[in-house]
């Protein structure tokens, strides 16, 4: 297991660095490289009303989920997104933006962590990812709060882009407990996450 501490202070570049020279053989054998999902889950209201208010984004469907093969340049593209969406959104609750606890937009400025996610999700498509790729995910933080990261799915396994860490980390280096994300062959359906790892938070079920 990596450590997240070291991360945050800048060093899962290089490790990532050797990731990537892995032949892909023995990058099959890291174990956990993809976060293991058991069926159907309930979709978040946010992402419900979201797909009202945006059908188009929601439409996308497809038998074969692409996993993309994660060239040094497409790295670069997660990090500079990454980067420039937590730079350019400022981070206020959905409470004091809309005066509700739970909605679901594209940021103007401001928002909270969906709002990051999906302003990631629709620059990375602009940048031609495949959408199957680019999954919302609800995490358990670690005071056991809801959260929502970006799941990237690639070769080298499940990426995290996060607002609230600079780096992007290996989904089983994150301090969260998963518990469902969107589904990679249906961007209106999601899959519920088992997350069994003994180093994570405990998780309180919806």
């Amino acid at each position: 297991m990596f450590e997240y501490k070291r991360f945050r202070n800048g060093i899962f570049s290089l490790a990532f660095c050797a990731i990537l020279g892995l032949p892909q053989a023995d990058a099959e054998q890291i174990p956990g490289r993809f976060m293991p999902t058991i069926g159907e889950a309930s979709a978040p209201v946010g992402h419900i009303e979201f797909c009202q208010n945006y059908p188009q984004q929601c439409r996308y469907g497809t038998a074969t989920p692409l996993v993309v093969r994660l060239t040094k340049a497409r790295w670069q593209e997660l990090l500079d997104i990454n980067t420039t969406v937590n730079a350019q959104v400022q981070p206020v609750t959905d409470e004091q933006l809309f005066g509700t606890a739970e909605f679901w937009t594209y940021p103007q400025g401001a928002g909270d962590c969906e709002e990051y996610v999906l302003e990631k999700q629709r620059q990375l498509i602009a940048l031609g990812w495949p959408p199957s790729a680019l999954l919302i995910t609800v995490v358990k933080d670690l005071n056991n709060g809801g959260h929502a990261v970006l799941s990237v799915r690639t070769d080298q396994g499940d990426l995290i882009l996060d607002n609230q860490a600079s780096s992007i980390l290996p989904w089983y280096s994150t301090p969260y407990r998963y518990v469902k994300r969107q589904s990679a062959r249906h961007a209106a359906a999601w899959s519920a996450i088992s997350d069994k790892r003994i180093t994570t938070v405990a998780s309180i079920p919806d």
